[in-house]
């Protein structure tokens, strides 16, 4: 595993993540303050899916005090907050658990899932690219979950972990609102910041079959991902990619990652380095934000137990669990309150 700290800060909370990661597992064996839930609290509002005009789903308990910063966790593209009966993934309930074993109150923890149950993807599998899964279509969602967390839990901010396409569409929530006080930071888990490899047109992009989620260079994920100056994109980036006062840590593959890079990722053979136009082009920083900490890692397909891929393993591994905690705590640090939401 390779580690890259952009200051001294970052190095200092990075060091005393790895120093504790061994105690990761140890807490997973046990939960003495219990097990993260499937289900928000029943006096929690009901938002309405904007794209899919259902419920969304997700997790949030009512259980403790908010004596921290609230933390909502985001999960990918084609993944679900928890595991379900149509998605066996579900990792960033994981993390979310070692939140809660760390200390962190059920009150403070919560997890949207923007995408549904993923149950439509066995009939239609083209659904994994099309609309009600682009960024811009779940917007709305993410807007109503993090304004009913802050009033649910009387806090002013909340601390955003996100994975994937989670990443994206927290900072075009922000970047659309002007919400960055409202999110005090966001941890970027292997986000497509500057798009994805999946939708070259060429035939050895297997992803564009529709068995394997139809990613064709006019796919609604490809219009958005496709290239690194797509509309979304180049919006996203112009200004600047890490926009205070919110904080930002990355934490990203640089060996294998089937998203952004032309190599095998445990289950996936490798697709061709191309864009949505057919150029060459090189994916393999495009989880990388400009101004970030950031937290480079390795050998992540041992993480996923089902595919062994660098870009699903890296949600559920202990070195990412304990940079993102440790990002975090370090961010308590630095309030006068120690860490409360009192600003």
């Amino acid at each position: 595993m390779g580690l890259t700290r952009s200051a001294l800060r970052a190095a200092t909370f990075t060091l005393a993540a790895i120093c504790s990661v061994g105690g990761a597992g140890r807490a997973a064996e046990a939960h003495p303050n219990g097990v993260v839930g499937t289900t928000f609290p029943a006096d929690f509002p009901t938002i309405i899916d904007a794209s899919l005009g259902k419920p969304v789903i997700g997790f949030g308990g009512s259980d403790g005090r908010v004596e921290r910063v609230p933390v909502i966790f985001l999960h990918g593209n084609n993944d679900t907050p928890f595991p379900t009966a149509c998605n066996p993934f579900g990792s960033i309930h994981n993390l979310a658990q070692y939140f809660l074993d760390a200390g962190f109150s059920p009150r403070e923890l919560w997890g949207l899932g923007y995408q549904g149950d993923q149950c439509d993807l066995i009939a239609t599998p083209t659904n994994r690219s099309g609309l009600a899964h682009s960024t811009d279509a779940n917007v709305a969602d993410l807007r109503a979950f993090v304004y009913a967390v802050l009033a649910y839990t009387g806090a002013r901010r909340v601390d955003i972990v996100a994975h994937s396409l989670g990443v994206t569409l927290t900072r075009e929530w922000m970047r659309r609102d002007g919400a960055y006080r409202r999110v005090r930071s966001l941890v970027a888990i292997d986000g497509p910041n500057h798009g994805i490899i999946n939708c070259s047109p060429s035939p050895l992009n297997y992803f564009q079959l529709p068995s394997q989620g139809g990613f064709t260079p006019d796919s609604a994920i490809c219009r958005e991902y496709g290239s690194d100056h797509t509309p979304l994109l180049t919006a996203l980036n112009k200004h600047g990619e890490t926009k205070g006062p919110t904080r930002y840590l990355v934490i990203l593959n640089t060996d294998s990652d089937f998203v952004y890079i032309s190599k095998q990722d445990g289950f996936f053979p490798p697709v061709p380095a191309e864009d949505r136009d057919g150029r060459p082009h090189d994916f393999s920083r495009s989880a990388r934000l400009r101004g970030a900490h950031t937290v480079e890692l390795t050998g992540q397909g041992r993480y996923d137990p089902i595919l062994q891929s660098g870009h699903l393993g890296i949600l559920n591994s202990p070195w990412t669990w304990s940079a993102s905690l440790g990002f975090l705590r370090s961010l308590d640090e630095d309030d006068d309150c120690g860490g409360a939401d009192c600003d």
